[in-house]
């Protein structure tokens, strides 16, 4: 198994991008293949005295497409660049899986026109993992497609459906589509085709869920268009950020709160841990012909290990071919 990883994508690369490829190596086992400026690459590998369990192959560039590059200049301008060298790899079958920290927009593009759409897929979209009481449920779309049709929204369904399976190994996943009432009445056009469509797919679909009933994790997806998804998602990720600093102010106001913050500082990281991005690994970008992970942009060294974690399941469990499966 070889997974090529983006060395130069995203906030904190090269450093915590390399430390997490050596992480990832280490305790998988897996070879890698780090795309980036190879001086700078081996000058993080030496200052931290990083050891690989699996091959390691470095693909030199200079050259970096970042966040306020035109994702489509990954295609000319910036065909040299880390990320579309990685993508390069991937589609000439020379990695297994690829993952990347950097641009979303880039991302899409690449996997969409580099590595290919599954036939019969409309778009690829990005299905994060959120948490939630009950572990995690996944969004989808979380913004690669700010307008859909019905008929995309079907297939986001079966995509999620199949990866969960595989990758989550949830038996049969309940599938819901985000929506301001639960009846099949409620909604624009797009929402009620929809539920005719995902309601006649091979999937377990539950029906209408109300933004409000996300965060209890009622359904194991949660389906919807990128633009809405994207606004939902970046909602719960302040929403958990304002809450926990709430609590940290509220258990410093008085003596008497913080002796109380002693007794259950216990329970509070590890309520913190639940909620923690790092221990997901990332988006896959469901849809292309090879398993692609979006990690998030200010992703360390754990977050990435664990990217490439499912990167090694996603193609391991050959979610793809039963995408392909459900579709036919």
């Amino acid at each position: 198994m070889r997974v090529v990883i983006d060395a130069f994508g995203g906030d904190n690369a090269p450093l915590e991008i390399v430390k997490g490829a050596a992480l990832a190596s280490n305790e998988f086992g897996c070879d890698i293949t780090l795309t980036g400026d190879e001086v700078k690459i081996n000058a993080v590998i030496k200052e931290n005295n990083l050891q690989f369990k699996g091959d390691l192959k470095i693909v030199h560039t200079e050259d970096v497409i970042t966040m306020h590059d035109d994702p489509t200049s990954l295609l000319k301008a910036h065909k040299d660049s880390s990320m579309a060298l990685a993508f390069k790899e991937l589609s000439e079958e020379r990695a297994d899986a690829f993952v990347s920290a950097g641009s979303t927009g880039a991302l899409v593009v690449g996997g969409t026109l580099i590595v290919k759409r599954i036939k019969g897929i409309k778009r690829p979209a990005l299905g994060g993992m959120i948490p939630s009481p009950k572990g995690h449920y996944m969004l989808m779309d979380m913004g690669a497609n700010a307008e859909c049709r019905p008929e995309m929204l079907e297939q986001f369904g079966i995509m999620a459906s199949a990866y969960l399976k595989g990758v989550e190994g949830i038996d049969n996943p309940t599938i819901g589509l985000l929506n301001i009432g639960t009846e099949d009445t409620k909604g624009t056009e797009l929402q009620k085709e929809a539920y005719k469509l995902l309601e006649n797919a091979p999937i377990n679909f539950v029906g209408n869920i109300e933004s409000r009933e996300m965060p209890k994790g009622v359904c194991d997806a949660v389906i919807t268009d990128g633009f809405t998804g994207n606004i939902a998602l970046k909602l719960i990720e302040g929403t958990a950020i304002t809450f926990f600093k709430l609590i940290k102010e509220a258990l410093y106001k008085s003596v008497f709160n913080k002796l109380a913050a002693l007794v259950i500082k216990k329970d509070l990281y590890a309520l913190k841990g639940m909620m923690d991005s790092s221990e997901v690994g990332g988006a896959p970008l469901l849809g292309v012909k090879k398993p692609v992970i979006k990690a998030h942009g200010n992703s360390d060294a754990k977050a990435i290990k664990n990217a490439v974690r499912q990167a090694i399941a996603f193609t391991e469990t050959k979610v793809i071919d039963s995408i392909t499966n459900n579709l036919n």
